[in-house]
């Protein structure tokens, strides 16, 4: 098929950029190859230097055009996030450009203003602001686009279903049925390849030779910012390509963003922010545009920071919007509180690792699981989050899930998590034990995941498929309460919000999975969808009720825990008492 232009027109926070990653991924699953250039990393990169003059805007969508037409001649899909907002540039723009598809993003200025996490639409209808597009300098709409998306009245899955049967009407995309086509089919998976990581490239912010060299001298003569444990952890995850498509720690659009939206800046999805927080006697040292030295616990500079962006959070809202709580009893709400009230954003690059791996064997990032993968021949891969030994119900519904994939990832996560978690060297001993007995081992790669714990249940669950999707998974399991603490969340709060992303969008496919017992009915393990009979016919052990049978040295039934695993859990307690 030939090469095309998705040109999105329309007022700052129309939903411009989310559509553009919306549609990019549902394209990337028909196999198309896709470009999307984002308003503001244009500006940032292609355009830098110019002004919001006229004239400015003009040389800036010109230049935009120019690439765009590159992209679709080579015979792939260029999609433009720009607002655009004058009418003789953009009809210039369809005048050079074959197969231009034109799509306005409507939506009234009151909900705009109601959606603006930033102020701006605010400050600017009180004269804050000058020039501000929309409200004292024009936006001239379209008279006759290809596709009028009504973002205020209309679902985010609506508007793309609008823009989907044009672009298959005009016989640019291959046909698949519909949007909820897409549902079942991860972007890029197949037997083209591996999925993609997520937002297409695998990052990559190591600094190695020559360049290490000058970095680290460089280094010791620039202010120090110091790391904690987890963004010492969040540094590794970020240069291995783990937190892909992140490049750092995140600037105040995309913190903001994600935090009312999910979304980073450009619309990709994303759940969780990755922040960097410093003292206030650290942030008046720092200057934005300038560098500085990321120090970790032990004394050494494993990193320099390109700073570009400093703010203040509302934090009470960050908690209450992440964690859906402001209570300090809640780990994650209380780690946050304990950090400091200024953060600072900006790409990394990486001089060294800021801790020693604990599991060295077992320690691979996701380029080499990704190289693993390929070399086994696995195309659909799932991945298993757990912080937790792994008992028949986890064996349970791992081994479902093995069913219909080639391989399993039995990835845990190792990094800092609550005090009264069990050690990550005693849940790793249970994971091997397991796998060499129950498991078959050409099917299975236990590998660690050296993140921090969140606890945010929901949202965290979103961040663990999309980490996973990085180090190649195709699949993710998502279990009761994922990442879960306490009675914040809902049982199965984390699968519903799976929902909130359109299909195809976060290329992962979720598995979801009810709460699985040994049912003494069937006389196997099953779940209320599989098993008839009450509770009296489930072998479903609570975690108190576990605990103290191994602190008594008593082996739970086999129906609930195999005893090569109950026999570690029982030496760890008695060692630790």
């Amino acid at each position: 098929m030939s090469g095309f232009v998705v040109w999105f027109t329309g007022l700052s926070g129309a939903g411009k950029s989310t559509l553009a990653a919306m549609l990019s991924a549902e394209l990337r699953a028909r196999a198309v190859h896709v470009e999307v250039l984002d308003g503001d990393e244009v500006r940032t990169n292609l355009s830098k230097g110019l002004g919001f003059s006229k004239e400015d805007r003009d040389t800036n969508i010109r230049r935009i055009g120019y690439v765009a037409k590159l992209i679709a001649r080579s015979g792939a899909c260029a999609m433009t996030a720009a607002i655009s907002p004058y009418k003789a540039i953009r009809d210039e723009q369809r005048a050079q450009i074959p197969h231009f598809v034109e799509v306005y993003c409507s939506c009234s200025i009151p909900v705009l203003t109601e959606r603006d996490a930033k102020g701006l639409y605010k400050k600017a209808l009180a004269g804050e602001i000058k020039n501000f597009t929309g409200i004292d300098d024009p936006y001239e709409a379209p008279e006759s686009p290809e596709v009028v998306v009504h973002t205020d009245k209309e679902t985010k899955e609506e508007s793309l279903a609008k823009i989907l049967a044009k672009l298959e009407e005009l016989g640019y995309i291959p046909r698949r049925g519909g949007v909820a086509a897409a549902a079942g089919a991860p972007a890029a998976a197949g037997a083209r390849g591996l999925i993609a990581p997520h937002g297409g490239e695998l990052v990559n912010r190591w600094v190695e030779g020559a360049e290490k060299a000058a970095l680290a001298e460089r280094a010791k003569g620039l202010p120090v910012i110091d790391l904690d444990e987890r963004t010492e952890s969040d540094v590794e995850m970020i240069a291995v390509g783990a937190f892909s498509p992140l490049r750092g720690f995140m600037s105040s659009k995309d913190y903001l963003r994600v935090v009312r939206e999910m979304r980073l800046e450009n619309g990709l999805p994303w759940s969780m922010p990755i922040t960097l927080a410093v003292s206030e006697q650290a942030a008046e040292g720092l200057r934005v545009g300038a560098e500085a030295a990321l120090r970790a616990r032990d004394g050494r500079i494993v990193a320099v920071i390109e700073l570009n962006d400093k703010w203040r959070p509302n934090k009470e809202l960050e908690a209450q919007e992440v964690f859906r709580t402001t209570e300090t009893k809640h780990p994650g709400v209380a780690y946050l509180m304990s950090t400091g009230p200024v953060y600072v954003g900006g790409e990394i690059r990486v001089l060294e690792r800021p801790v020693a791996s604990p599991f060295p064997a077992y320690d691979r990032s996701p380029a080499v699981t990704r190289a693993y993968f390929a070399e086994k021949g696995w195309r659909r891969i799932v991945g298993f989050q757990t912080r937790n030994p792994i008992h028949r119900a986890h064996e349970f519904i791992t081994k479902t899930a093995l069913e219909i994939c080639d391989g399993l990832m039995i990835h845990p996560l190792v990094g800092a998590t609550k005090s009264d978690d069990i050690p990550a060297d005693v849940r790793m001993r249970c994971y091997e034990e397991l796998i060499a007995s129950y498991y078959v081992k050409d099917r299975v790669l236990l590998s660690i995941y050296p993140a921090a714990m969140r606890y945010a249940g929901p949202r965290e669950a979103i961040f663990h498929a999309i980490a996973r999707k990085n180090y190649g998974c195709s699949h993710f399991i998502v279990g009761r309460d994922h990442a879960g603490v306490g009675n914040y969340y809902g049982t199965y709060d984390a699968q519903e919000l799976f929902n909130a992303f359109g299909p195809g969008e976060l290329g992962i496919q979720p598995l979801c999975f009810e709460n699985a017992f040994y049912s003494k009915v069937v006389g196997a393990m099953a779940t209320a969808k599989t098993a008839p009979g009450d509770a009296s016919t489930q072998v479903n052990l609570s975690g108190t009720k576990v605990r103290e049978m191994l602190q008594r040295g008593e082996l739970p039934p086999p129906e609930f825990s195999r005893p090569e695993v109950a026999r570690i859990l029982i030496e760890a307690m008695r060692s630790r008492s």
